[in-house]
């Protein structure tokens, strides 16, 4: 009976015997690997110019504005106003970032990699949309913050003055919030349909500037209601169109205009509208992976 010649080596691997986290914490880290990835930290330079070229130019937009008010003592750009002039950016930011968060792991089949450990299908897709609103909703409103900083204490009105600022520094956080979830929501849904990036890129950016051809369509409509309708056909307008219902003055400009845009009494349906378009858009995203993960 010959003997045996093979030898087990002790090669040193051991037990894992530390604390094994849970939901929370695989659900946290998703959320902070998707912030980090829509900046473009942690990766290479050629990942973070263009995330990082969209922050410069809203922060020059966001000083300049401070320091023209500063010069003259006119608000020349009110901060929901702000969220307006920079939601053509938002667009292009989105159509950049929403593929990197998720078509990327569609191309690269690691999603069953994610699935084995204790995480629940629908948590995948909400990590990455709230890092996806995370980090719309800094894009928008950190630059409010800097020109609240540079208002508040340059008034000559003191801590009065601050508190005005203050007052009308969060509804337009508040605005840029909506465009967050609006965006974000309706932009990752489009992403998620495939693996490619420029196919999902392209596919954003029609979403959001294709369907306002529709709107100007739709205005010139002889009937009054549909022209006052006309805005539910796009997510920017839609968007706009709640920002002038609830806001009012806060989006007229200093010269006694406004952008407010023509809906007629209609303000609570869009706001109904804009709630169905996010709970309909999250609905369909948890299905979409539900059905990559049985796959």
């Amino acid at each position: 009976m010959p003997e045996p010649t093979g030898v087990i080596h002790d090669i040193g691997y051991q037990r894992y015997t530390g604390p094994r986290l849970g939901r929370r914490e695989v659900f946290g880290a998703l959320y902070g690997h998707g912030l980090r990835t829509a900046f473009g930290l942690g990766r290479s330079a050629k990942a973070k110019i263009f995330p990082w070229l969209i922050v410069a130019i809203v922060v020059v937009v966001a000083a300049g504005a401070t320091a023209v008010r500063t010069q003259i003592g006119e608000v020349v750009l009110t901060y929901a106003q702000f969220a307006d002039a920079m939601s053509w950016l938002v667009i292009f930011f989105v159509a950049v970032v929403a593929p990197e968060l998720v078509s990327r792991d569609l191309r690269s089949g690691v999603l069953p990699l994610y699935f084995s450990r204790p995480l629940p299908r629908s948590d995948y897709p909400l990590a990455k949309l709230a890092a996806l609103v995370t980090a719309l909703w800094l894009l928008l409103g950190a630059p409010q913050l800097l020109m609240f900083i540079g208002a508040a204490f340059t008034t000559g009105k003191g801590w009065r003055g601050a508190w005005d600022e203050l007052l009308d520094l969060l509804p337009g956080l508040l605005y840029a919030g909506l465009w967050a979830v609006v965006f974000a929501s309706v932009g990752l849904l489009v992403a998620s349909l495939t693996g490619k990036r420029a196919f999902a890129a392209g596919g954003v950016v029609a979403v959001f500037l294709m369907t306002t051809p529709i709107v100007g369509t739709l205005q010139v409509m002889p009937s009054n209601t549909v022209n006052e309708l006309a805005f539910l056909a796009s997510p920017s307008t839609l968007v706009q169109a709640i920002g002038g219902w609830a806001l009012g003055d806060l989006l007229s400009s200093p010269g006694g205009g406004s952008t407010d845009l023509p809906i007629g009494g209609f303000g609570p349906l869009y706001a109904v509208a804009a709630v169905v378009l996010v709970a309909a858009s999250v609905a369909l995203l948890l299905v979409r992976y539900r059905k990559v993960a049985s796959a």
